[in-house]
C-alpha cells in the first residue's frame, strides 16, 4: 500500500514537468445528467493523458545505473507516450512494447517522442510477457503501466489536484482498467476527505477488476473502443488499495461510452478517447445513482484515432435521429428519384446517399426501392419528411 505522503511527494516532484490541469463545473452535462458536474481535464496534458503523473515520478526516482540503462514498458498508448516523453526529457534510452490493435495516432505519437517502438501480440497480457523478456535480455527497468508504487503515487496527484481545487466534491467517478489511476486517486481522497464516495467505471468486455473486487464471472471481450482500459489482468497493488478504500466498481457498454464520447464533443468541445469517457457514461447509465451530487469526473486521455472518432460521431448522428436511412418505393419511370429528391429537400432535410435497389426487391417489375440516407435536425424532423413523402404520394418507411 502506498501513503498519503508518497503522493504528496510525487507532487512536488511533478511540478513545472506536468500540467496541473483545469477542473471546472459542467453547466450543461450538469443540466442533462441531474447531478453537479466538474471535470477534470487531463486530456490537455502534453501527451493527452493523465499516465505521465505516474511515469515522471518512477523516471524522476530512478539511480543513475538505472538511468544508463535504460527503460521498458508495455502499453496500449498512454502509458507508452508518458514514458517515452519523460524518458525523452531526462535523456533515457526507452523501448515501448505495444500490442498490435494500439491506434496508429497512439504509436506514432510514441515514436515521435524518441522511443523504440515494438508492436507486439493481440493482447495487453502477450505485449507484457514480451516486454518482461526484453527487459531481462537487455537489463532493462521494467515500467510498469498501474502496478509499481510509484506509478501509482505518481497518478494520485490528480486526486490531490481536484480536492485542493474543489473541496466541496462528494464523489469521484473513474475509469478502470488495471487500477493504476483508481488507486492512487482513492489513498489521497481518502486522506484529504475521509467521506468522499469512489466509484470506478469499467467497459462490460473487459470487467476483470470487477470480477475480481465482486468475485463475479462476467465474460471478457476481445476489444473495446476504451482501449486504454482494455486490462485483462488487474494490478495486485491497485486491487488491494481498491478492496480497502474504493466504494464500488460499474459496468458501462460500449454504446454508452460511444454517446459520451459524442457528448463531450459537442457539449464541452472537448475530445476524449474511449476511456476518458468512461466516468460521464456511468453517469448517463445511472443517473439515479448520481442525482444531486457532485461528482467529479476524469477525463482521463485525449488520444483516439480519427477513423474510430468519425465513425463513433456518424453512429452518434444516428441515434440523435440526426442520420436517418429511408427506403421509398416506386414506380421506375423517369423523374421520380427527382421528385423524390425535391420533396426531401422541400422539407428541410439534406441528402448524404441515394442508392437505387431493382434486381434485391420484391416489388413489381418496372418498381424501384431507393434507399437514402438524410441529414435532418432529430426525430421529428424525419418524421415530418416521412410525412412529406407520404402527402406527395410515395411509399416511405424508416429503415
Amino acid at each position: 500500500m502506498i501513503e498519503f505522503s508518497n503522493i504528496q511527494q510525487a507532487a512536488l516532484r511533478l511540478q513545472e514537468h506536468v500540467l496541473r490541469t483545469p477542473c471546472v463545473a459542467s453547466r450543461t452535462l450538469s443540466d442533462i445528467t441531474g447531478a453537479q458536474v466538474f471535470l477534470k481535464f487531463e486530456n490537455l496534458q502534453f501527451t493527452a493523458s493523465f499516465k505521465e503523473r505516474g511515469a515522471c515520478n518512477k523516471l524522476a526516482q530512478l539511480t543513475p545505473q538505472e538511468r544508463a540503462r535504460g527503460v521498458i514498458a508495455m502499453s496500449a498508448g498512454n502509458h507508452a507516450q508518458g514514458v517515452a516523453y519523460h524518458a525523452q526529457r531526462l535523456g533515457l534510452r526507452a523501448v515501448i512494447v505495444m500490442p498490435g490493435f494500439t491506434p496508429g495516432v497512439k504509436v506514432e505519437r510514441t515514436r515521435g517522442f524518441g522511443a523504440e517502438i515494438v508492436l507486439f501480440g493481440s493482447t495487453l497480457d502477450e505485449a507484457r510477457a514480451h516486454a518482461l523478456l526484453l527487459a531481462e535480455q537487455q537489463q532493462l527497468v521494467f515500467v510498469h503501466p498501474y502496478d509499481d508504487p510509484d506509478i501509482v503515487a505518481g497518478q494520485g496527484t490528480v486526486a490531490l489536484e481536484m480536492l485542493q481545487d474543489l473541496p466541496e466534491l462528494d464523489t469521484l467517478v473513474v475509469a478502470v482498467g488495471g487500477g493504476g489511476l483508481i488507486a492512487g486517486m482513492a489513498t489521497a481522497a481518502r486522506a484529504l476527505k475521509p467521506g468522499i464516495e469512489i466509484i470506478g467505471v469499467q467497459t462490460t468486455r473487459f470487467p476483470a477488476m470487477v470480477n475480481a473486487i465482486k468475485g463475479t464471472q462476467h465474460p471478457q471481450g476481445n476489444s473495446s473502443i476504451a482501449e486504454g482500459i482494455a486490462v485483462g489482468t488487474p494490478g495486485q497493488l491497485p486491487q488491494a488499495i481498491i478492496r480497502d478504500k474504493v466504494n464500488d466498481l460499474v459496468l458501462v457498454d460500449e454504446g454508452d461510452i460511444e454517446q459520451a464520447i459524442v457528448m463531450l464533443l459537442e457539449v464541452e468541445k472537448t475530445l476524449v478517447e474511449g476511456a476518458g469517457a468512461a466516468g460521464l457514461a456511468a453517469l448517463l447509465k445511472y443517473p439515479e445513482r448520481f442525482q444531486g451530487k457532485r461528482i467529479g469526473l476524469v477525463l482521463c486521455g485525449g488520444n483516439i484515432d480519427p477513423l474510430l472518432l468519425s465513425a463513433i460521431i456518424e453512429r452518434g448522428m444516428v441515434r440523435a435521429g440526426r442520420l436517418a436511412r429511408l427506403k421509398v418505393s416506386a414506380r421506375d419511370v423517369p423523374g421520380t428519384l427527382a421528385a423524390i429528391t425535391a420533396t426531401v429537400a422541400g422539407a428541410g432535410a439534406n441528402i448524404n446517399e441515394v442508392h437505387h435497389q431493382r434486381a434485391f426487391t420484391t416489388l413489381a417489375a418496372q418498381n424501384v426501392e431507393i434507399e437514402l440516407v438524410i441529414q435532418t435536425r432529430g426525430p421529428q424532423h424525419v418524421a415530418d419528411v416521412l410525412q412529406a413523402l407520404a402527402d406527395a404520394g410515395l411509399q416511405a418507411q424508416l429503415i
